[in-house]
């Protein structure tokens, strides 16, 4: 953690257990809105403490959490005025660029052993977390519900895709004779083809504006119930929309393609 404004712990305050803190961007915007916290009194349960130090603002953790949100203080002000006792729940560890954390680990488990007098084929009564791990789990995790989203995202598409083929053949069928008579008077079967294709196009457009409308309606809806930020993505949205475009082009091709290549005579007899 680095300091923003003000300055950090000396080393007398941290023998003796001072009264002092430094707190995050967080917890300054609530408690002194746009006035500079450093020489004022905040309260932390009984303890009284002054602000020392303003700590640079590092936003969300990769868990969601406000890193901002926090207030620190003397580890001997903490156990002597605050916990009332010397009991130390979790340790962080940070690496050297370019070193291995996996041997810092093996390091870091070989000194907590000694430490904690554990000896011999002893279990450790300790855990060791690297945070590879989690950020391989959370991955793991993004990626199962991104496949999971993306076999949701094909399979409406499908569904979607057989319903306007659907209306296009009905389409069709119910234009038989206009198409007989078109294609009498001289029409040729590329134009009649495009007809078709770009009605199916039209429709499928139509839908995917709508569903773009309904689903930033509901993600605008949900950011604000959750209390998270709403960010619009102008190439996301796009994207969708092509997506819905081209399921015209590949749904609507075979109706079109069977509009054009009706025969003349025989559309003009349909009744």
């Amino acid at each position: 953690m680095k300091v923003d404004a003000g300055r950090t712990f000396t080393d007398s305050e941290v023998r003796s257990g001072t009264a002092v803190c430094a707190i995050g961007a967080t917890v300054a915007h609530e408690l002194f809105g746009g006035g500079s916290p450093i020489g004022e009194r905040v309260r932390l349960g009984k303890l009284s403490c002054q602000v020392i130090g303003l700590l640079q603002a590092k936003g969300q953790s990769s868990m969601g959490q406000d890193q901002d949100d926090l207030v620190v203080v003397p580890l001997r002000t903490f156990q002597r005025r605050i916990s009332g006792k010397t009991d130390v729940s979790m340790l962080q560890v940070s690496v050297r660029e370019g070193t291995s954390t996996d041997a810092a680990r093996t390091d870091v488990q070989r000194v907590m052993r000694e430490r904690r007098h554990v000896s011999g084929l002893k279990v450790d009564d300790f855990q060791v977390i690297d945070l590879k791990e989690i950020a391989r789990t959370l991955t793991g995790t993004t990626q199962l519900l991104t496949a999971l989203l993306g076999a949701v995202a094909a399979v409406s598409l499908l569904v979607g895709g057989i319903g306007i083929m659907n209306i296009m053949l009905v389409s069709v069928t119910e234009r038989t004779r206009e198409i007989g008579v078109r294609l009498a008077i001289g029409a040729l079967e590329r134009e009649v083809l495009a007809q078709f294709l770009v009605e199916a196009i039209v429709l499928s457009s139509f839908g995917g504006l709508v569903g773009v409308v309904l689903a930033l309606l509901a993600s605008w809806g949900l950011t604000s119930l959750l209390g998270v930020p709403f960010i619009f993505m102008p190439g996301t949205v796009a994207l969708a929309f092509l997506f819905s475009a081209s399921i015209g082009v590949v749904f609507g091709y075979v109706p079109a393609r069977s509009a054009a290549r009706l025969d003349p005579i025989e559309a003009l007899r349909h009744e």
